[in-house]
């Protein structure tokens, strides 16, 4: 392992690179023009004390710190491997609240944290706290909504939000999910759709045709923020 690879997965590494990368988010959010659509949904909701699923594909987290309207902190479900622990440095510096596993097999998920961090996510959404997750992360296949979020959604009574916030300059990496890399001085989009709740008491059909719900409305935010930059037909 050379020099660089070494300090890049050292916890002073992580930290310094979480740092750096927040700084540049900070930068993209101030030099882009920004449009938001739906931008209602997520105050309306917080002010009666109601604890939401904010979600959005892995491929867009990049911006997702900047659009969180508080008071309280959100959490964040963040993967344990290498890619995921740079993630969490970097939300940490708006704020943010760590919450390691994963949501990815709900109920097959070999990884046993899987288990403890649902328990975790049910925990704060009960208690009128929030929590964002990537349904697609941190495995895939892209956008692709994973069955554990309509599962959380369910034991909790949380409303699930699509969220997507996107620039129009960005690179796309050659990465399983087309990870788009933020550039600045550039259009921006922030488009929240409306809230979806699960049922607690559904059969297995019925989870189904919900999972398929919010992979149909998170969709459907990312083609009407990519309508709004011109950028339909871009890739994830």
């Amino acid at each position: 392992m050379g020099l660089g690879k070494r300090f890049a997965n050292s916890d002073l590494g992580r930290t310094m690179i979480g740092f750096l990368a927040a700084q540049y988010v900070r930068l993209i959010f101030r030099t882009t023009r920004w449009q938001v659509q739906g931008g209602h949904v997520l105050p309306g909701l917080l002010a009666s004390g109601q604890g939401v699923i904010p979600i959005i594909w892995h491929s867009r987290i990049m911006m997702a710190p900047v659009a969180w309207p508080g008071p309280k902190p959100l959490h964040a479900l963040t993967s344990r491997h290498g890619d995921g622990e740079l993630i969490s440095r970097a939300l940490q510096q708006f704020g943010m609240i760590m919450v390691r596993g994963s949501t990815h097999r709900a109920g097959h998920d070999k990884d046993r944290g899987g288990t403890a961090a649902m328990r975790q996510m049910l925990a704060i959404l009960k208690r009128g706290d929030s929590i964002g997750v990537t349904p697609d992360g941190p495995r895939g296949p892209a956008m692709r909504m994973s069955e554990g979020v309509i599962a959380l959604a369910r034991l909790s009574g949380a409303p699930i939000i699509p969220v997507i916030i996107c620039t129009r300059r960005h690179h796309t990496f050659d990465s399983w999910d087309r990870f788009r890399l933020a550039l600045p001085f550039s259009r921006g989009a922030m488009v929240f759709g409306e809230p979806i709740t699960v049922a607690r008491r559904i059969d297995a059909e019925a989870q189904e045709a919900a999972r398929q719900q919010v992979e149909d409305a998170l969709c459907a935010v990312t083609s009407q923020a990519d309508r709004l930059l011109g950028t339909m037909g871009s890739g994830p």
